[in-house]
């Protein structure tokens, strides 16, 4: 099986990413493509086989020397059949992705949830190296998240499982969330939520604020400058940051006493703040997790970046489909 590869594909709602990846987990070459959402996203599979035929003649390579797909899409996952429960933004739901990748790709596939794969991706070659046991959480638009016990993702019972965005963390008159309840984690933990918790502070605040005076010209403001606004020591910027941080600890000490991780690896756009964020989020942390729970912990950024869901993805192409057949091959 020399020079065979992996495909890890990572689906977003505006680009789909892909990589040829080798056995070992090195990105050999990686391109993205536009997510073609129109007529409920039934076009999506078409366009990955499509590009994975392009790049192999663009590399003067057959399909022979693929093994086969490790995919991640947003929503849960039915682990029977790698078919997607729902994703919103998709326009899917109980859609047969495996069923329908294997018919145009004549290669086998594996299906996973978006987040499970980035984290993953931070288990094998990221933040996360060298620990069987950890939580991962992606804050970008939303806030995702992947659970690993034992080098296993955590599913749940229905695919559900590491859905910790969705962990209520604001449990009366919380802001609604996407997912039809009020005050998850992602409301405020989020860029979105980062920007509402501002303008709420702006609202009712009397500093002087270049923040409140950005916001006052332009009506808009990002995450980014909330975080940029903190580092210049403004301090409405700075409650902001504190309110987050306070949300996410509460939120992941009471997980990792539950779960006793070795390692919490924050990802996403959000966490570009480094230690803007981590500062207060480990301090809040420690404030609110079991002692040895906390001794035994390391909160780290990832570092795979955007790399993260196509790594995680060949490695479930690599444990699932590889392995798996040389396991049969070899009895």
């Amino acid at each position: 099986m020399e020079g065979k590869w992996l495909v890890g594909v990572d689906i977003g709602g505006t680009t789909i990413k892909m990589a040829f990846i080798s056995l070992n987990g090195d990105i050999l070459y990686s391109w993205e493509i536009d997510t073609d959402k129109r007529d409920s996203g039934r076009h999506i599979p078409t366009s990955i086989t499509r590009s994975i035929d392009q790049k192999l003649t663009e590399l003067n390579q057959t399909k022979n020397r693929l093994i086969g797909i490790g995919i991640g899409a947003p929503g849960p996952v039915n682990a029977e059949d790698g078919s997607i429960e729902v994703a919103i933004n998709l326009g899917w739901e109980h859609f047969p992705l495996q069923a329908i990748l294997e018919r145009e790709t004549s290669l086998p596939v594996v299906v996973d949830n978006d987040a499970n794969i980035a984290a993953i991706g931070e288990m094998w070659k990221g933040a996360g190296k060298g620990a069987k046991n950890l939580i991962c959480v992606t804050l970008g638009t939303g806030v995702g998240g992947g659970i690993i016990v034992n080098g296993e993702v955590v599913h749940g019972v229905n695919g559900a499982g590491g859905e910790i965005g969705h962990m209520t963390s604001v449990p009366k008159n919380g802001s609604p969330c996407n997912c039809g309840k009020s005050g998850c984690l992602e409301t405020v933990a989020s860029a979105t939520g980062i920007v509402r918790l501002a303008i709420e502070e702006l609202a009712c605040a009397n500093d002087i604020s270049q923040l409140g005076d950005y916001y006052e010209k332009h009506q808009t403001i990002t995450a980014k400058q909330v975080f940029d606004a903190a580092n210049e020591a403004d301090e409405l910027a700075k409650r902001v940051i504190q309110q987050v941080a306070h949300h996410l600890g509460l939120a992941l000490a009471n997980l990792a006493n539950g779960l006793n991780p070795e390692k919490i690896v924050i990802g996403g756009g959000v966490s570009k703040a480094g230690d803007a964020l981590l500062g207060p989020l480990k301090e809040d942390f420690v404030l609110f997790a079991f002692p040895r729970v906390a001794q035994g912990i390391e909160i780290v950024s990832a570092t795979l970046g955007n790399n993260a869901g196509v790594i995680g993805g060949a490695w479930l192409a690599r444990e699932k489909l590889f392995n798996k057949s040389m396991i049969i091959k070899n009895r």
